[in-house]
């Protein structure tokens, strides 16, 4: 998903940023179902820079998911 390509479903606008919950607090992060000791994957968000509108949520590492 390119930034150049989306348009906001919310208000239109085509500028868009990525982002990441910090990883020290864990809270932004996915684990495979029953590892629980696994430190899992952090997530990134592409969102509107307009209104903040997420258009994606990606798993930044998923290989180790395989």
């Amino acid at each position: 998903m390119e930034n150049n390509q989306l348009i906001c479903k919310a208000c239109g606008s085509d500028s868009f940023t990525k982002g990441e919950i910090g990883r020290q607090s864990g809270h932004a992060t996915i684990r495979p179902l029953g590892a629980v000791f696994s430190l899992g994957s952090p997530l990134i968000y592409t969102f509107c820079k307009n209104c903040g509108e997420v258009a994606s949520i990606k798993v930044e590492h998923p290989k180790k998911f395989k």
